[in-house]
């Protein structure tokens, strides 16, 4: 991908103004992409073998979100469903996936392979506590780390609106308004909002605590990004975006 950055000139700035070099971004395969594309779909697949060899779909029965089960200690069920969803539509998981395979390679390489695996639990874990806490209906697919990127890419493009340029600009809109219509669409019967509600919130909040901050250096001759974000506030990030949701989880159980 090339970014336009304004890099002022060696001369006098009246000389001509800002100039524009091409930054090529980092170059790295999406492995953790890949990886949580081909872990959802064999999920799925064992969901579907159970449902036609044994009568049910036990993966979905231990993982859904169910409000009571959680309230019994089955906590996994608050990162679980993001990995399940519904056998009777190839819709659910082929939006997902799709929107996975757009949205995630251009993030993990800029955020890297670990900081995007962050991303995409803290966003699903979110969505299922708000899930939790708002909505007593049953509840699965990856919605809600979906939703968690889409917010992640909107802070991301945003703090770094100076390098993107005019791109950012008509990125952002586009991003808004994707969210926008999912979530009108969410308020359909049979749609968890909620979920998607609280991922976009985790990923935002990751994002914008947590998120890369890049810059350009030059470098032999060449310019390359660089992230000014320091790893101890990256952590620091996730960890206050995690213990959030895990204490408005908690309030659950206290008020229950």
């Amino acid at each position: 991908m090339n970014i336009e950055n304004p890099i002022p000139p060696a001369p006098p700035p009246a000389a001509g103004g800002p100039r524009y070099v091409r930054v090529m971004a980092p170059e790295s395969r999406p492995v953790v992409v890949y990886t949580l594309m081909a872990i959802t779909i064999l999920v799925y697949l064992l969901q579907l073998a159970t449902q036609f060899t044994l009568g049910g779909d036990y993966p979905a029965a231990l993982g859904v979100k169910a409000n009571d089960a959680i309230l019994r200690g089955e906590l996994w069920r608050l990162f679980t469903p993001m990995f399940l969803h519904s056998t009777g539509s190839l819709l659910h998981i082929g939006f997902n996936m799709y929107a996975l395979y757009v949205i995630g390679p251009e993030l993990e390489r800029h955020f890297g392979h670990g900081r995007f695996l962050a991303l995409y639990f803290l966003g699903g874990f979110a969505g299922n506590v708000a899930s939790f806490l708002f909505s007593p209906e049953y509840s699965l697919g990856a919605s809600t780390a979906i939703f968690g990127l889409i917010g992640a890419q909107g802070v991301f493009l945003y703090r770094n609106r100076g390098l993107f340029g005019r791109i950012a600009q008509r990125a952002l809109v586009n991003i808004v308004m994707v969210a926008v219509v999912n979530l009108i669409i969410g308020l359909s019967p049979g749609i968890d909002n909620w979920g998607h509600v609280g991922g976009l919130v985790g990923g935002t909040l990751f994002a914008w605590l947590g998120g890369p901050l890049l810059a350009v250096e030059a470098e032999m001759g060449s310019y390359k990004l660089s992230d000014r974000r320091e790893p101890g506030s990256v952590m620091a990030a996730g960890l206050a975006v995690g213990l959030l949701f895990a204490v408005l989880a908690a309030s659950k159980f206290l008020f229950k």
